[in-house]
């Protein structure tokens, strides 16, 4: 879940910038899915988030559970992008999101 925190975390973020400089989301992803900045959450999670499906092929309170289970803390490790992106989706469960798959992460970016 460390991985998918943090490759989701940088999509969303990715398409909130895109969306708040005016840029085109379908042009954005067609221009960096191949290249570098691809990944199989942009692939994925990207469409779903064009879209607007929210459909949970994971659950975002399932995916919060799943963070929390983490022995950073014992381990003596500094997660920051794990605590941030479970932060950023607890928030969401807090605004009643954690029933939609974790591609809802967008709402937090969403003003």
């Amino acid at each position: 879940q460390i991985m998918i925190a943090g490759a989701l975390s940088g999509v969303c973020e990715a398409l909130a910038y895109a969306k708040a400089e005016g840029l085109d989301w379908n042009t954005l992803l067609g221009a960096v899915a191949t290249g570098a900045a691809g990944s199989k959450q942009l692939d994925f999670q990207g469409r779903k988030i064009l879209a607007g499906d929210f459909t949970p092929g994971f659950f975002m309170k399932h995916f919060v559970k799943d963070m929390k289970l983490e022995e950073a803390d014992t381990a003596g490790l500094d997660l920051n992008v794990l605590q941030q992106a479970l932060s950023n989706c607890q928030s969401l469960i807090d605004r009643g999101c954690g029933d939609l798959g974790t591609q809802a992460l967008i709402k937090f970016y969403e003003k």
